[in-house]
């Protein structure tokens, strides 16, 4: 059996989507607008794989003659959240999006919240994480009640001190919120974000933990653990799926360590799907609009990269992508509706082949599912046979 390692750069969005106005996102443009930013900012790794070649993305000089296959994704779900991105990879095109709550949550809501916790709740309100811990964090210390906050997307996040509630108990406190979250209430994720520190001084851990919604059918994990092949799912990949079609999860503390893994993991000897999300584009630079973090933390993956395909041997494959964009040059600090980069490489791979603009980001799900030759009959066409022989 062969193996894949499939990473999701998180949110490495590369232009808006047609329908990004309707959003608003019209002019995002995540890693092209980065580019335009950073003097000097250059991806030579993944510019080889044929970064600079994919249509529409002219922050970059494309190569006469790249490594590897190329192309960009749209996301045909509506909306431009993590586990839409990821859930349609895997094929579930959703036709709702997951609630939103511009105005922060209902008051009949927390209300059963406060009933279910027993708790009071600080906040309720729309804002950036670090901003509201650091405006409520001493509050909470005084009083032991929970921070709930949302932002653009689909989550009901509760910020907790570590030493006011511990993590298992936060954890439970969010577990609780997520049976509430069903109904018309349906949020995708339920975010626990542990703190730590004094006042003046917070600073989030990397305990966090997204409690999600169980997939509402049937995925192309499922049907790969039905064929026998495993599922390694590295770093958030089993809480967006509710731990789903997985063989076995690692957890990773950050970019750094997820890049560790995969190194690992590419060079062993282990078979099946390498399932991978490296959060900190999105978490620690896209929503706090740093450009220059964003800039530096992808040059430390695409400085990584050939150690990563060094360890494929033949017939196995890599391909990177992301699920959707949160450019941190625009105003906003929400994600942002965009087209997604598509990249391949390995040892069969036709290098040159352009895959064009796919309508949807279930085409890699059906690529898996071929790959691992397991039966799919699900949305999204293979691109396989585009990118072997």
């Amino acid at each position: 059996m062969p193996k894949m390692l499939l990473i999701v750069l998180d949110s490495v969005g590369i232009g808006a989507l047609p329908d990004a106005d309707q959003y608003g996102d019209a002019g995002s443009n995540t890693l092209g607008n980065i580019a335009r930013t950073i003097a000097g900012f250059d991806l030579p790794n993944m510019r080889w794989l044929g970064l600079g070649n994919i249509e529409g993305l002219d922050a970059f000089p494309g190569l006469g003659s790249p490594g590897g296959a190329y192309g960009r994704m749209k996301l045909a779900s509506p909306g431009k959240d993590t586990m839409t991105g990821h859930w349609e990879m895997m094929g579930i095109k959703l036709d709702r999006p997951f609630r939103t709550f511009p105005q922060a949550f209902p008051a009949e809501l927390m209300q059963a919240f406060e009933k279910a916790t027993g708790k009071k709740a600080l906040g309720n309100e729309v804002a950036s994480g670090t901003e509201i811990i650091a405006r409520l964090g001493e509050k909470h210390m005084q009083t032991g009640w929970p921070i709930v906050y949302t932002s653009a997307d689909s989550v009901f996040q509760i910020a907790a001190h570590e030493e006011i509630i511990p993590v298992d108990e936060l954890y439970q406190i969010c577990k609780q919120a997520r049976q509430l979250l069903v109904g018309d209430y349906l949020v995708g994720r339920v975010i626990a974000r542990p703190f730590i520190g004094r006042p003046g001084g917070f600073t989030r851990t990397d305990r966090r933990r997204d409690f999600t919604l169980k997939p509402f059918q049937r995925t192309v994990l499922d049907i790969l653990l039905d064929n026998r092949v495993p599922v390694w799912a590295v770093g958030k990949i089993h809480d967006i799926f509710s731990g789903q079609g997985i063989t076995e999860s690692i957890h990773t503390h950050d970019n750094a360590d997820g890049i560790r893994v995969l190194k690992e993991m590419g060079s062993s000897e282990k078979q099946g799907l390498i399932f991978a999300n490296l959060v900190d584009f999105d978490m620690v630079y896209g929503h706090r609009n740093d450009v220059e973090g964003y800039a530096q933390a992808l040059g430390e993956f695409d400085r990584a990269l050939p150690e990563i395909w060094d360890g494929l041997v033949d017939g196995d494959l890599l391909i990177v992508t992301a699920d959707h964009g949160c450019d941190p040059t625009t105003p906003s600090t929400d994600h942002s509706r965009e087209y997604v980069p598509l990249l391949a490489a390995g040892p069969g791979i036709r290098a040159g082949a352009n895959l064009g603009t796919r309508e949807t980001l279930a085409d890699l799900g059906a690529t898996v599912a071929e790959y691992f030759r397991a039966a799919y009959d699900g949305p999204g066409e293979s691109f396989l046979g585009e990118i072997l022989g």
